[in-house]
């Protein structure tokens, strides 16, 4: 049932709750780039649609006693200022999940103008201090190469996870394409690692967290629009993301 039904709010509970009792501590990832803890979760949140799943999630975690990283888009579906101000009100880090390269078909003058536009945009809401790029999987364009021509430091901008944590000390687990790690639905939401783990479910996650066989620092990206309440609502995340996944591959398939 575990296997079956995996990618509930209820595994989540269970995977924040035995990283807990194991004596892992969370940060945000503003918070472990100021003053990184030994044995700890840096947990992240890529807000691609959905906005509603993340309150969900950041709502949970505020009962468990911890603090994340929601990275929100700019597109209109996404963009929610009231549901922003209630996951920073939680005291939740809110960061910018950019992807101005892609969205302005690699013109980097226009897309820098759009990259401070957007930032001025969320700073009316939060004092956003990290960012993160969005994978656009349907563009040729890598929106992180927006800073071989400029410096996100420029802007008040302290980290960026791909640019700013060594994934030879960090272990890094994505649930993109709603499983783990897998990068054969992964476009660029995966990283060069020397860490190598057989993660095919959050049972698999929670197992290694037992058996203490896992590492001590873990940056983990839960996209919680693959995360469901219900179970109309968990298949209907199933089949859309199954379609998607479908995409990804021929994608990668083709580059």
């Amino acid at each position: 049932m575990q296997k079956k039904m995996d990618f509930t709010l209820f595994a989540y509970n269970h995977l924040i709750l035995t990283f807990q009792t194991q004596g892992y501590l969370f940060q945000n990832f503003e918070g472990y780039i100021k003053n990184p803890k030994v044995k700890v979760i840096i947990l992240r949140h890529d807000v691609d649609r959905l906005p509603g799943n993340s309150l969900k999630t950041a709502l949970l975690e505020n009962e468990l006693g911890i603090r994340a990283t929601y990275f929100f888009r700019t597109i209109p579906k996404t963009f929610r200022p009231e549901i922003i101000e209630q996951i920073a009100d939680l005291g939740h880090e809110i960061g910018y999940h950019y992807e101005d390269l892609s969205l302005c078909n690699g013109n980097y003058e226009s897309a820098i103008k759009h990259f401070e536009s957007n930032l001025e945009k969320f700073r009316k809401i939060y004092p956003v201090k990290t960012i993160c790029m969005h994978g656009s999987p349907l563009s040729k364009w890598d929106n992180r190469d927006l800073w071989k021509e400029y410096n996100y430091r420029d802007f008040g901008i302290i980290a960026e996870p791909y640019f700013d944590i060594n994934f030879n000390d960090v272990f890094y687990l994505t649930d993109a394409g709603r499983s783990w790690n897998n990068e054969n639905v992964s476009i660029r939401d995966k990283v060069k690692s020397d860490f190598k783990y057989k993660i095919h479910s959050t049972n698999d996650i929670i197992n290694l967290i037992k058996n203490k066989n896992l590492a001590n620092k873990l940056m983990i990206n839960i996209h919680p629009h693959n995360w469901a309440e219900k179970r109309t609502q968990w298949m209907k995340i199933l089949l859309w993301q199954n379609a998607k996944n479908v995409i990804k591959r021929s994608i990668i398939h083709w580059r």
